[in-house]
């Protein structure tokens, strides 16, 4: 593979979490295709990014991205997958949903069984030929943007694949957000780095973490 700071990044969604991670990429000095429902908001957020951000159409985005950020709710990538199929086909995925929805006491209820997760079952959903990673989503919003870039040790995402031949530019990708990347295995590790399993901020880890800490939880 090419070298991986060089394939093209796309931000689909640009709520909380997709704001922040085309925000640090641009900190980071990678460029990024970014692009949103609304196009107008994917051109104000762009002028505020400066040149290394480019505002684009989704469909357009996927075309001429190589890695795609889906930061979006867990039940709009099923959509997207079957809206844009062909489109994503060879595509590296990045999924940084987390399988919730609001409740009525301010706090967030699992939609899917248990035992289950949304890397899991997006990887059951995947376009032919597609390669997926669950990564960039053990974070909070506001600890995705103020653990960035963390001095003299990162703070660590969390991730987790199949696919082995992606683990770099995932990696190089985390890097370029301001964090140390750590594997975890394969997908069926994903719940391990969703909300309320053991290695994502709102479950057991219950905050950020650096490389020598997270590795004894590993």
């Amino acid at each position: 593979m090419e070298n991986s700071s060089k394939l093209k990044v796309a931000v689909i969604g640009l709520g909380n979490i997709g704001q922040v991670i085309a925000g640090n990429l641009v900190k980071g000095n990678r460029p990024v295709i970014v692009a949103d429902r609304k196009m107008a908001k994917a051109r104000e957020l762009s002028e505020k990014w400066g040149e290394l951000s480019q505002p684009m159409e989704i469909a357009e985005a996927i075309k001429a991205a190589d890695i795609i950020i889906l930061a979006v709710w867990f039940p709009v990538i099923k959509e997207l997958f079957y809206l844009y199929e062909g489109n994503l086909q060879g595509k590296i995925i990045i999924d940084p949903s987390n399988p919730i929805a609001p409740n009525d006491n301010g706090g967030f209820d699992k939609i899917i069984g248990e035992h289950e997760s949304a890397g899991e079952i997006n990887a059951s959903l995947l376009p032919q030929g597609a390669r997926l990673a669950k990564a960039l989503g053990t974070l909070g919003a506001a600890s995705l943007a103020n653990a960035a870039f963390q001095n003299p040790e990162p703070a660590v995402l969390f991730y987790a694949t199949d696919d082995a031949s992606i683990n770099q530019p995932v990696e190089q990708l985390i890097r370029d957000n301001g964090f140390e990347p750590l594997r975890v295995g394969g997908l069926d590790q994903s719940i391990r780095i969703e909300v309320f399993g053991d290695l994502h901020q709102f479950g057991a880890l219950g905050k950020t973490v650096t490389a020598s800490e997270a590795k004894q939880k590993v």
